[in-house]
């Protein structure tokens, strides 16, 4: 009996505990576009890949000459030197490709470019999400952005706005969710409890 009687007493006080749970979500998505130094960071990134773009499409504009002349010339060439010819086209479009992989490839110039820029910013986030938590006791803080699917998410639980306001960001003439600053009282954006609703640029791969 006593047994019983204790493992209803730990099974309730997990229950209790479950339901003293907050929590809260955020919207990264909309965070990022509301943070100057990220739209600098994509700025320069798009900017970067263009004129990468530009380089390798030259790259390859000289491998296609080289075999239209050659195909002109052939056949006035002896053997020997449409061999050499040849040699010439394949080595040339195996570095404009090489450039290409170098440059837009996994874990290529461009890849380190935005880790470079994007990463402190992220971090930056993710500590303003931390400091938020830890204020406020939020057991979780979902992604809405990320890979969790959201059925619902009720807005009294998004505490990206709050993110944005640690983070010191405008709170005039935000972007997105027709927000304008965290001008709701404090309650209105705390986590909900466990029995309540709970609440990236890409490469530009030059073609040949």
């Amino acid at each position: 009996m006593k047994k019983r009687i204790f493992i209803f007493t730990v099974m309730l006080f997990s229950v209790m505990m479950v339901h003293a749970q907050k929590f809260a979500y955020v919207d990264t998505q909309y965070i990022l576009d509301n943070i100057p130094e990220f739209t600098e960071a994509q700025s320069q990134l798009d900017e970067i890949s263009v004129q990468w773009q530009k380089e390798i499409e030259t790259k390859f504009a000289e491998v296609d000459k080289m075999y239209k002349d050659y195909q002109t010339q052939a056949v006035l060439l002896p053997d020997d030197m449409k061999k050499k010819k040849e040699q010439e086209i394949v080595d040339k479009e195996k570095d404009a490709k090489n450039l290409q992989r170098t440059r837009f490839g996994k874990d290529g110039d461009l890849f380190k470019k935005r880790q470079e820029l994007v990463k402190p910013i992220q971090e930056k986030i993710y500590n303003a999400i931390q400091e938020i938590s830890n204020s406020n006791n939020y057991a979780v803080v979902f992604d809405k952005g990320g890979s969790l699917t959201m059925m619902y998410a009720n807005p009294k639980y998004d505490i990206s706005d709050e993110v944005l306001d640690n983070m010191g960001a405008n709170m005039n003439n935000r972007k997105g969710k027709g927000k304008t600053g965290s001008t709701a009282p404090s309650g209105a954006k705390s986590g909900g409890s466990a029995d309540g609703p709970a609440g990236g640029t890409e490469s530009r791969e030059p073609k040949k």
